[in-house]
């Protein structure tokens, strides 16, 4: 460096490092996973949305049964990402595309992320229970067991964990249906076809969508030492055909709400699930012709497409019944 340089760079002002307790806020917001909660919290204002066209509602009480049950999920699925995230520290340090979360980069204890994840995992069912039902607090519940309890610890165990784990992944609709029911008989909710079909819906989306990703990143997956079909599969045809074959499923599965909510929903968001699952098949059998990253990464956006549109379409064919009946 030359000596003007050096002048130049002892002159610079000095940018003060943000203070601790930012660093750790941030820290703690990136530990409950805000793209996932957020995702988590749009299936679930769907469920109640649809549950709740179906009865009749003074409007405070909607605004605060919803504001309960969107805060709720929220909280609650804040604390299972934190205590997925405590559980994976070390798996999470081998894998590049994690290894810059808050536990095992450092910027959080694992006491802290333990902690964080409890008193989340408490909070949600919590305010699910006691301001909007009881049923939805103890799908909230059991989510986060299933995710945390017994999808996290077979994550290294079997492949067969990406279909357990769209279980959990598939509940928060049926959170936001059962929220929407009265308390006296909000367990009624959980006997209603309704909520269930859109649990299949979002249940056999996730697989087409996860092994997408997987593909994308097998390496990064092998390292951590996560068994996922695509680690285990050289060539890709494997996890190319289990896309399609799933897809395949979701076409059936797409239409069940329309069989369990015919008072909301026809053929206009029938046909809509068809075209858009119709369009994510094309490029799944692109993928199986040429299973490489590119054709993988063109899997994954469709389903990021997809998700959003056909709840979308649910919806707004459900509240335009609704608003013309």
């Amino acid at each position: 460096m030359s000596t003007n340089s050096r002048h130049a760079a002892a002159t610079l002002p000095a940018v003060a490092a943000p203070p601790a307790g930012v660093l750790t806020a941030r820290a703690l917001w990136e530990l409950t996973k805000p793209g996932i909660t957020r995702m988590v919290l749009i299936t679930t204002a769907v469920g109640f949305a649809l549950a709740a066209l179906q009865r009749a509602w003074a409007l405070p009480d909607l605004l605060v049964t919803l504001a309960a049950c969107l805060v709720g999920t929220a909280f609650s699925s804040a604390g299972a990402n934190a205590l997925n995230m405590w559980l994976e520290r070390e798996r999470d340090a081998r894998m590049s595309r994690t290894a810059g979360r808050p536990v095992p980069s450092g910027r959080l204890s694992p006491n802290a992320a333990l902690a964080a994840g409890v008193v989340c995992a408490v909070i949600g069912p919590s305010l699910l229970c006691a301001w909007a039902s009881p049923a939805a607090a103890v799908v909230a519940f059991t989510t986060i067991v299933l995710y945390v309890g017994v999808y996290t610890p077979l994550k290294p165990v079997t492949t067969h964990s990406t279909v357990i784990g769209a279980v959990p992944g598939a509940l928060p609709p049926l959170i936001g249906y059962a929220a929407a029911f009265p308390m006296s008989g909000s367990f009624a909710s959980l006997q209603e076809a309704g909520g269930w079909s859109l649990v299949a819906l979002l249940a056999v989306w996730q697989i087409p969508h996860f092994l997408a990703i997987a593909w994308m990143h097998k390496e990064d997956y092998a390292a951590g030492g996560h068994r996922v079909l695509a680690a285990e599969d050289a060539t890709g045809a494997r996890t190319s055909r289990a896309t399609l074959l799933w897809l395949g499923a979701l076409f059936p599965v797409s239409i069940a709400p329309v069989l369990a909510m015919p008072e909301l929903l026809g053929w206009p968001y029938a046909v809509i699930a068809v075209a858009l699952n119709v369009a994510w098949v094309a490029t799944a059998l692109g993928f199986v012709r040429d299973p490489a990253r590119p054709q993988a990464v063109r899997v994954f956006l469709a389903s990021i497409a997809y998700l959003p549109l056909v709840l979308l379409a649910m919806v707004a064919e459900a509240v335009l019944r609704t608003a013309l009946a």
